[in-house]
């Protein structure tokens, strides 16, 4: 049979999966603690908004870019809580966050080119651009320089290739928010050397006595592409609307690219965004809220139990040091943990060589499952 290309037959799958395969497999209950799936519904008018596009028979097809009430309303929210001024035809709605990130690589890298992506970071990302048939070049988030992008190493791994640095703030898996003086630095780093910087800004709304800085904001030469997502902020991950901020000489491209990849978001979902939008925001600060006191939760409970880790600032994730723990891998370690004790949690390496010791452990679950799985953790020899 025809071979299928390198790029898809060698992407990796990811590492979270070893874990929630052996999670299911098992038949047994578990405490879920591996994936960033929000425990809460979207508000009750988000809901409704939808069933009453379907109603009315919105279910055709609408502009590649998204539905102008959408892209109004987004350009409102970026300029009153993200400090960007965009115009709405600089926004691009997209099937959640991941696409608009996909979007954003297919217009700025060719095969053979080069992407600076973190260590740890997202796993998606080296995904998304070897699809593309390029070469993820790993940066290293250390803890001796508290997890912060350093443009001194950022500057050694440049070659003639390189022409995008994916910045993840606030960070998934470190809970980790980049200070706004780091972030206008690295948006000059990437004006200097003329290339991209993809700013993911997926869990903007979640921060924790910090606030989130957006790249997009120190911009001067057009150089920045930012992506966002109602998946957290709404608990919307399974609606699937996201959206793509560009500079507005490449609004135009970025607009055409939805053709081939997705047509359009699908209309109903689209009504929902602009209602979560447009509507009461109570719901999101209680979200907000409960993941607060979750953070707390977990943080007094590690301390307790004497595990390391490193306090969360924004998402809605928790970064712990288990490499006392271990024996070794800490992939083999957590399907050890699953086995023995029925929790399961995300492998550091799932996300880069540089999470080989820690763990990541997810703040979307009930609060009391959170205490008992790291007593359950603490167990561990």
């Amino acid at each position: 049979m025809p071979l299928v290309t390198p790029g898809a037959d060698q992407m990796p799958r990811s590492g979270i999966r070893r874990v929630m395969d052996a999670a299911w497999a098992s038949g047994r209950p578990f405490i879920g603690m591996h994936v960033g799936e929000p425990s809460f519904t979207p508000p009750d008018h988000v809901i409704r908004a939808a069933e009453e596009a379907y109603e009315r028979g919105d279910t055709h097809y609408v502009a590649n870019a998204g539905v102008p009430a959408l892209r109004e309303a987004l350009a409102v929210k970026l300029r009153e809580s993200n400090g960007i001024e965009a115009d709405p035809a600089q926004v691009i709605v997209s099937a959640g966050g991941a696409q608009a990130l996909h979007l954003a690589l297919s217009m700025t890298v060719a095969a053979g080119d080069e992407v600076l992506i973190p260590d740890p970071g997202w796993p998606n990302y080296a995904m998304a651009v070897g699809l593309l048939q390029a070469t993820p070049v790993r940066y290293r988030l250390t803890p001796e320089q508290g997890f912060v992008p350093r443009v001194d190493e950022l500057l050694a791994l440049m070659t003639p290739r390189t022409r995008v640095i994916i910045l993840n703030s606030p960070s998934n898996p470190l809970g980790t928010v980049v200070p706004g003086d780091v972030i206008e630095e690295l948006v000059r780093f990437a004006e200097r050397n003329d290339i991209w910087l993809l700013s993911d800004e997926c869990y903007d709304a979640l921060t924790y006595g910090v606030e989130h800085v957006s790249p997009a904001r120190f911009d001067r030469s057009g150089v920045v592409l930012s992506a966002f997502s109602f998946s957290k902020t709404y608990a919307m991950t399974g609606v699937r609307v996201g959206y793509l901020v560009t500079p507005p000489e490449v609004a135009a491209t970025a607009a055409k690219l939805q053709e081939p990849m997705i047509a359009c978001v699908n209309a109903p979902a689209q009504a929902a965004a602009v209602a979560a939008l447009t509507g009461p925001q109570d719901q999101v600060e209680f979200m907000r809220s409960s993941y607060a006191e979750r953070r707390e939760l977990a943080m007094a409970k590690l301390t307790e139990v004497g595990i390391p880790f490193v306090e969360p600032r924004g998402a809605f994730y928790i970064w712990v040091d288990v490499s006392a723990r271990t024996g070794g891998s800490v992939e083999d370690w957590a399907v050890r943990l699953l086995e023995r004790h029925q929790v399961a949690v995300a492998p550091g390496t799932a996300f880069g060589a540089g999470g080989e010791g820690w763990a990541r452990l997810s703040l979307a679950a009930d609060g009391d499952d959170i205490v008992r799985g790291i007593e359950r953790i603490g167990e561990m020899e």
